[in-house]
């Protein structure tokens, strides 16, 4: 299993970015996909997840501004950030659930509960 992300970069704020989860090794339509991010000096934190029937989640933060996604043609799952603020900036990480529990409104932000991870992408978000 392997989970590669892209699409990161420098964007001024109110800008846009569109991140990409790629999968191989696993069909990610049947699995539940988180996006995480972590900034400098702090812990990672959950973002977004999408799981295999479609259910989405957000952090508070992000809702209104953020869109996940999935194109399973591709085994890609994608994060629309719009109106990106520089509270935003941080290296993202996508993750997947194989082995772990179904996610649900009090599970999908716990890192502790992902089996694989990508390598991240940064964000950064400034003038």
């Amino acid at each position: 299993v392997q989970l590669v992300e892209s699409g990161g970069g420098l964007v001024q704020p109110g800008g846009s970015l569109r991140l990409s989860c790629l999968g191989s090794g696993f069909n990610l339509q049947y699995t539940a996909v988180g996006w995480f991010r972590q900034a400098p000096g702090m812990g990672r934190e959950g973002v977004s997840c999408i799981t295999s029937d479609g259910t989405t989640y957000y952090r508070d933060s992000v809702k209104g501004r953020f869109t996940i996604s999935r194109d399973n043609a591709k085994n890609t799952v994608y994060l629309q950030m719009n109106s990106l603020k520089s509270e935003d900036t941080a290296i993202y990480y996508c993750a997947i659930v194989i082995y772990g529990p179904a996610r649900t409104a009090d599970n999908w932000y716990k890192d502790n509960t992902y089996d694989y991870w990508g390598q991240g992408t940064q964000v950064t978000v400034s003038s």
